[in-house]
């Protein structure tokens, strides 16, 4: 009891004279209509804060916050990192590495734009010897190649930015490799070609060989050295741009380390599958071009190996994300097919026979063959690796919807959610 009365005391001493019921400072002066009297309280009415109506401000999908439930402030939907085609663009990296791949592309097209103008402009007389033949060819197809693989390796630069594919990106970086050998190549193989058409008389009369040559050469070198340029900035932009996208690859698959480990086999394969189209694409156009007699049947053959071609690499994506082991070992026995077929016509391209009809574009057909002999084998290489990670649980993240990437983050937090510091007043009843 002593506790107890020590207790009351206290609290008298802090909260001062209570006037409220069981102190005496009530008087039952009110009527309910029975006989019974209510206390009355003698405490000034509490003022309620008015709060606007933020209830249409944010769409119901983004209802996820204190301060959006309260009415206080309405909550901001987080910032999409994946949304829209070019929204990579807004990103201080991937945009200088677009801008870096479309210099180069115009500037490399205009410099083949001229050189290309220049030949035609002069060659004079056509001559019907089938030597002479082939080499009249070689520029257009050259200029043709490059078009191509420019603009090819534009819309590749795109899409690993727009799906933050790093692989693809160090990939990009490997084919401008290829890209700066092929046009090292070309000079002397130009070279060549206007002095064969120079010998042949197949130039204007008043153009010889050296005067030609010596309008178009410095246009040939500066190509490369473009390319080189332009290369060892991606790769100084490809290592920032790897930084950048970390984190995105940890949120989509999480911290697992085996986990990640086959996601990268998984990229690495449909970026492999990327350059092979375009270098099986570029060796097809310079042999039926350049090469092949249109009635032979090689030639139509050779046209109906493109579709074929499409339709096999988009199989190999598809049979992969789906995890099809029988159409993966499909997919591997023709890609031993066509591995086969480049290794025949790699050593055709040096069998005595057919040195002549392989003469104008032997370095670059060489160059073509043995990068998509390596980029082959690497493919059918890590189609063995993916297929062994069928089942163990990477299915799931490619074939769902980046439903976080594409729309607002729901699960993020703004600092509006964080519920504000009202200050409040404590009475005891």
């Amino acid at each position: 009891m002593s506790n107890v009365a020590t207790r009351l005391e206290s609290r008298k001493s802090l909260l001062g004279t209570d006037n409220g019921y069981g102190y005496g400072g009530h008087s039952y002066n009110q009527s309910y209509g029975d006989g019974d009297l209510s206390p009355t309280y003698d405490q000034p009415p509490v003022h309620q804060p008015a709060y606007p109506d933020n209830s249409y401000d944010v769409e119901p999908a983004n209802n996820q916050g204190y301060a959006y439930r309260e009415g206080i402030s309405p909550t901001t939907p987080g910032t999409s990192t994946y949304n829209g085609t070019f929204a990579f663009m807004k990103s201080k990296w991937p945009a200088c590495f677009m801008i870096v791949s479309l210099l180069q592309a115009v500037l490399n097209i205009c410099f083949e734009a001229y050189v290309f103008a220049k030949f035609q402009s002069s060659l004079g007389k056509y001559n019907h010897a089938a030597k002479v033949q082939s080499q009249y060819k070689t520029i257009p197809t050259f200029l043709t190649l490059f078009i191509f693989g420019f603009l090819y390796t534009l819309v590749v630069v795109w899409d690993a930015l727009r799906q933050k594919n790093t692989i693809q990106v160090i990939g990009v970086c490997f084919s401008n490799l290829a890209l700066m050998v092929y046009t090292a190549i070309q000079v002397d193989q130009i070279h060549e070609a206007i002095d064969i058409l120079a010998e042949a008389s197949a130039l204007d009369d008043d153009i010889t060989s050296k005067t030609l040559w010596k309008d178009i050469d410095a246009f040939l070198i500066v190509i490369p050295a473009v390319i080189a340029v332009a290369t060892v900035a991606m790769g100084f932009l490809a290592w920032k741009i790897y930084q950048e996208y970390a984190w995105d690859i940890l949120k989509n698959i999480g911290a697992d380390y085996r986990m990640k480990k086959r996601f990268l086999h998984y990229q690495i394969y449909i970026a492999l599958l990327k350059f092979d189209f375009f270098f099986f694409l570029g060796f097809i156009v310079q042999f039926v071009v350049v090469v092949a007699q249109k009635g032979d049947p090689e030639f139509y053959l050779t046209i109906v190996t493109i579709p074929i071609t499409i339709l096999i690499l988009l199989g190999a994506a598809w049979t992969t994300r789906k995890e099809n082991k029988i159409g993966m070992v499909a997919i591997m026995i023709l890609f031993l097919g066509g591995l086969s077929y480049f290794i025949f016509k790699l050593v055709r391209i040096y069998q005595p026979a057919y040195q002549e009809s392989y003469a104008a574009v032997r370095k670059s057909l060489t160059a073509f063959a043995v990068i998509t002999i390596l980029l082959i084998i690497l493919t059918i290489a890590n189609a063995i690796v993916c297929m062994r990670n069928f089942g163990a649980g990477l299915k799931p993240y490619l074939n769902a919807k980046r439903k976080i990437s594409e729309k607002p983050d729901l699960n993020s937090i703004s600092l509006q959610d964080v519920k504000p510091q009202i200050p409040s007043r404590m009475t005891i009843d």
